[in-house]
């Protein structure tokens, strides 16, 4: 099957009046239009451009279930399906911080996914409990403990896929990064008082990325650099939420100019709301409410977000400025990278995955390819 009538985007390079050839759901080669031969099965679109389908690591939710309350084969099935609609190809359902005993229900449930061939699902993160309270945000800090050996062997249980784990580097005993990173899990910090030393302690131990950054985290100042001022100052990848709500647009801009597309991932740290109809729901028991593009609980509290990744697309080149060459890597290249997968998935090159979000020049989703087939 060939795809033509599109831009084709692969790396850096734009490529016209050429088709996308893919087989056997992966990406064969891209030939000039008039080198295909004659009767080869084409779906035509009409113009606008097609890119790496996205990759987000951070979805809480979607379609009215938080994976929190559905850590179930069903559950995951029907968020996949909500974020499919925007264009993600590839997803990490988030659980938030809960008991020991629903990690080990939702790490069975990805495994049951990936066997199952859930579209979209490549893995899992496990955002807490092992944050620091003073930075819970919609966290329940009642089910926050310290990283342990027994928690270090659930983490790393999952038998397929690939898994993140975001904690508290400041919290965490020595040693228990290293151990996570050597049974193959990628660490994040986030919901963190860390200083500059822990980060850079963290680091020594292999700790590659930042959740959601500038957001419940130690800010950057002059002579305590904190989280933020690390974050900058390092090769760490950077998860940022760019739905003009979490980080003001000249907070978004200077990310992207210390970090540029290789450092800096869009996540939407979605919620229910996404891909649905609902305007509230509960997060542990607090009521969360939608409101003008925000999710707040009643105290105010930002509580994730109702963002999709075209939505979080649409902003990197409206509010960070960004070329959409750079808005595709951030969107997708970048995450692939980050979880060790940017082998097989981000981008359109022979050899890879073919998932394939076709946009137009509005940059709406037009169409969405997994492995090759349309979703």
């Amino acid at each position: 099957m060939a795809l033509a009538g599109a831009r084709i985007l692969a790396g850096e390079i734009w490529y016209d009046d050429h088709v996308l050839v893919m087989s056997d759901g992966r990406i064969e080669t891209l030939l000039s239009e008039n080198a295909l031969p004659d009767n080869f099965p084409v779906q035509y679109l009409d113009g606008g451009m097609l890119l790496p389908g996205f990759f987000d690591t951070q979805v809480n939710g979607g379609g009215g279930v938080l994976f929190n309350d559905q850590p179930t084969l069903a559950g995951i099935a029907t968020i996949a399906a909500a974020h499919r609609q925007f264009g993600t190809t590839a997803m990490l359902p988030t659980l938030i911080s809960d008991d020991l005993a629903v990690i080990a229900m939702a790490i069975s449930a990805v495994d049951d996914a990936i066997r199952a061939g859930i579209p979209g699902v490549v893995g899992i993160h496990i955002e807490g409990p092992f944050l620091n309270v003073g930075k819970h945000g919609i966290h329940d800090a009642g089910k926050f403990r310290t990283l342990d050996a027994e928690a270090v062997a659930l983490l790393s249980s999952l038998k397929s896929g690939k898994t993140l784990v975001t904690l508290a580097p400041e919290l965490a005993p020595a040693g228990m990064i290293a151990a996570l990173v050597a049974n193959g899990v990628t660490v994040a910090a986030g919901h963190t008082l860390a200083s500059y030393d822990d980060m850079q302690r963290a680091m020594a131990e292999g700790l590659s990325g930042v959740t959601h950054l500038f957001n419940a985290m130690t800010q950057m100042e002059s002579r305590t650099p904190g989280v933020v001022g690390a974050s900058l100052d390092s090769e760490l990848f950077c998860g940022i939420i760019a739905d003009g709500h979490h980080v003001h647009p000249a907070s978004l801009r200077t990310a992207y100019r210390a970090k540029g597309s290789k450092g800096l991932m869009l996540v939407t740290d979605a919620m229910p709301t996404v891909g649905s109809d609902i305007t509230e729901f509960k997060v542990a028991g607090t009521e969360v409410f939608s409101s003008n593009g925000m999710l707040r609980s009643g105290n105010g509290t930002l509580a994730g977000s109702d963002l999709d990744m075209a939505g979080a697309f649409r902003n990197s080149v409206e509010l960070m400025q960004v070329d959409i060459a750079s808005a595709s890597r951030m969107a997708s290249t970048t995450p692939a990278d980050f979880m060790a997968l940017g082998h097989a998935y981000g981008r359109i090159s022979a050899g890879f995955r073919a998932d394939l979000v076709h946009l137009d020049e509005e940059l709406k989703i037009g169409r969405v390819w997994i492995a090759g087939q349309e979703a």
